[in-house]
């Protein structure tokens, strides 16, 4: 290593590396952030309001994390595994989703504070951890479906707008080719370069040949309307049973994240920074509930660059993470960020479900998780019961009681709880998951590659 875990390079090296992080960390934000604002808000104005909060949010938890939480080298983005709840819960007020999540994250950085999590991280088995990751990218597909081919594309393709719908889809599989191709292509850290030019290309194609009227070469950046900088705390019991499911998952992703950066540098006292990582993570989570926006989770992208570089010094994170708030205070570039076409962010998104696919897959394979039918049906039973919720109509959920809805309709609770089930009534020795696998975090990619982990590509998300 040039430069170990707690060096402090020169000024220039350190300002290059921080500006190194800030590139890998930009497009996670980006993507997760732009796809949940839309969720909530059809205006651009509040999109942009929301990405500006979401900077700031990333920006400050990473600092926290990198000086009194885990301070190990380790990336901190957007949590897809909570996308996906505030995706799936439809029937539940925007306050309430994210007071849901304040609560689960104070739920986590206790458990995180008082060192709980053993028996949480024996419970979840690998064909549950497998399953969560295969999970997450079935139950997106839904959104993944509207971003690429019209907000009615999933309840009637004839309201897709065939003249835009076709063209979007083709345009989005080629970009999706492309960037697998690029990441095959790239080495190293320049992996860390394919989101970003996925969406810089993907963006000026749409441009070109999608002949978009509004957007980032024609439109100007809107005033950004101050409603309030946190939300108004609304408690709704289905939400915070729904978000309590989320954060179990998001929870074994940050102890394997922290613990697959820690053993790789060999850094002392991995116990505390385990449980300082939970808790700031937890507490980060309580912070964006509060503010109305996604909560953080730590990638282990990190250690494909730590390799790739030889710099594993904590302190280059700082430059990163005040480039992140200083983004907060840039709305004209956040509306350049926004103005992405949808399509595009679409299929980037579509590109990291693929490598969280993947990673499930290969977990099972690597563990040899299934051998016999019944095992089958323990991975392959939730998986259905998820997709087909996905799908579902709303209406179809208005019979269930209002308490029930935002924990029934929700492919992926369903799916969690269904598989835990299946695993520890039916499987009498279940495996445990492997250190660095990964259920929370957003696109990027990695080069590790160790017996009992799923094969290098980009990163898988949750």
């Amino acid at each position: 290593m040039a430069f170990n875990l707690d060096d402090r390079p020169p000024w220039p090296a350190l300002i290059l590396y921080g500006l190194q992080w800030w590139v890998v960390t930009l497009p996670c934000v980006v993507v997760t952030g732009v796809v949940v604002a839309a969720l909530h808000y059809p205006d651009w104005a509040n999109q942009v309001w929301y990405l500006q909060k979401l900077f700031a949010a990333m920006g400050l938890i990473s600092l926290v994390q990198i000086t009194l939480g885990h301070r190990l080298p380790l990336v901190i983005g957007p949590a897809t595994v909570l996308m996906v709840g505030l995706a799936a819960t439809t029937q539940a007020s925007v306050p309430s989703l994210y007071t849901a999540m304040a609560l689960g994250g104070a739920l986590m950085a206790l458990l995180g504070f008082l060192n709980l999590m053993a028996a949480l991280r024996r419970f979840f088995t690998t064909r549950i951890v497998a399953v969560i990751l295969i999970l997450i990218a079935f139950t997106l597909s839904p959104v993944m479906s509207r971003l690429i081919m019209g907000p009615n594309s999933q309840v009637d393709p004839s309201q897709a707008g065939p003249s835009q719908a076709g063209p979007a889809l083709a345009l989005a599989l080629i970009l999706l080719l492309a960037l697998v191709a690029t990441n095959e292509l790239l080495k190293g850290s320049l992996k860390s370069l394919t989101m970003p030019l996925g969406l810089i290309v993907g963006t000026v194609a749409y441009r070109l040949f999608m002949a978009a009227p509004i957007g980032l070469f024609s439109a100007p950046a809107p005033p950004i309307p101050r409603p309030g900088l946190f939300i108004e705390p609304t408690f709704e019991l289905g939400p915070v049973l729904a978000f309590t499911m989320c954060f179990l998952a998001l929870i074994v992703n940050e102890m394997s994240s922290t613990e697959a950066v820690g053993r790789m540098l060999k850094a002392p006292g991995m116990d505390g920074r385990v449980r300082r990582g939970v808790g700031v993570t937890g507490l980060g989570s309580v912070f964006s509930g509060l503010l109305g926006v996604i909560g953080p989770v730590d990638y282990t992208m990190s250690v494909g660059l730590i390799s790739a570089t030889s710099c594993a010094a904590r302190l280059t994170f700082i430059p990163a993470a005040l480039a992140l708030m200083a983004c907060a205070l840039a709305p004209k570039f956040i509306a350049v960020l926004v103005s992405i076409p949808q399509p595009v962010m679409g299929a980037v998104l579509l590109y990291s479900m693929v490598s969280q696919l993947s990673g499930g897959l290969s977990l099972l394979v690597a563990e040899r998780a299934v051998s016999n039918y019944l095992q089958g049906v323990v991975v392959g039973l939730p998986l259905m019961i998820g997709l087909l919720i996905a799908f579902a109509p709303p209406a179809v959920f208005l019979s269930f009681p209002a308490i029930l809805r935002p924990i029934i309709a929700n492919g992926f609770v369903m799916g969690t709880l269904l598989v835990i089930v299946l695993e520890h009534l039916l499987s009498p020795k279940p495996g445990r998951p492997q250190s660095g696998t990964r259920l929370g975090e957003a696109p990027g990619s990695q080069s590790d590659s160790r017996p009992g982990q799923p094969p290098s590509g980009p990163s898988a998300q949750s």
